[in-house]
């Protein structure tokens, strides 16, 4: 299967590779406000980079942190003002009406702790910022969720990383397959939800 990421992937690495933790925290604000730049790559190969002694584990994972929590609170703030129309205008974002019906549905279904669980589930977690938004969650809640759920995922993939040191790039694809699978089995999840639902509606 040919990685449609694979051009992003590389600049990113490149970027890292040449501007270190002000790279990967950019990077991190991108990905978290719904610019399609894959998490994996960024923070196994700013994990490889601590292998190598250029960074500190806990410098490489703060960036990390820090950018997931203020891109999330850009794609907040896009959705409280904005609005499901206007963030459909918006092409360069990448948002389409899928990707937003996706993240809408898992909000509505958990409340606010979908933002908390979905920081380490594939595309969801780059969206569910809007939604939140969107439905005028409680701001300190929201960015209190989204900091408590992005570090047990930075920290993991930064760890993973420096395990692996220069075997990180196979990770990130086998970890990119996996975000296939883990996306399959949340389409038949939320489709088995609405067949039960739909039967219980026709049963009452």
């Amino acid at each position: 299967m040919p990685d449609l990421t694979a051009p992003i992937v590389n600049f990113a690495v490149d970027l890292v590779g040449s501007h270190g933790l002000w790279a990967v925290f950019i990077l991190m604000i991108l990905e978290s406000a719904c610019i399609p730049v894959p998490s994996e790559a960024i923070m196994l190969f700013g994990g490889f980079l601590v292998s190598e002694g250029t960074h500190s584990l806990w410098a490489m994972v703060a960036a990390g942190v820090l950018g997931n929590v203020v891109g999330s609170a850009l794609a907040y703030w896009a959705g409280h003002a904005g609005g499901r129309e206007w963030l459909l205008r918006v092409h360069w974002l990448h948002i389409t009406e899928k990707r937003l019906d996706h993240a809408q549905r898992w909000f509505d279904r958990y409340g606010s702790w979908a933002v908390l669980v979905s920081r380490c589930l594939p595309i969801i977690r780059t969206f569910i910022s809007l939604p939140a938004g969107m439905a005028g969650m409680r701001f300190g809640r929201f960015i209190t969720l989204t900091l408590v759920g992005c570090i047990p995922w930075v920290l993991m993939l930064t760890l993973a990383g420096r395990a692996v040191g220069d075997n990180w790039e196979d990770l990130q694809h086998t970890l990119h397959l996996f975000d296939y699978a883990l996306i399959v089995a949340a389409i038949g999840g939320v489709a088995y939800w609405m067949m039960r639902r739909r039967r219980r509606l026709r049963a009452a």
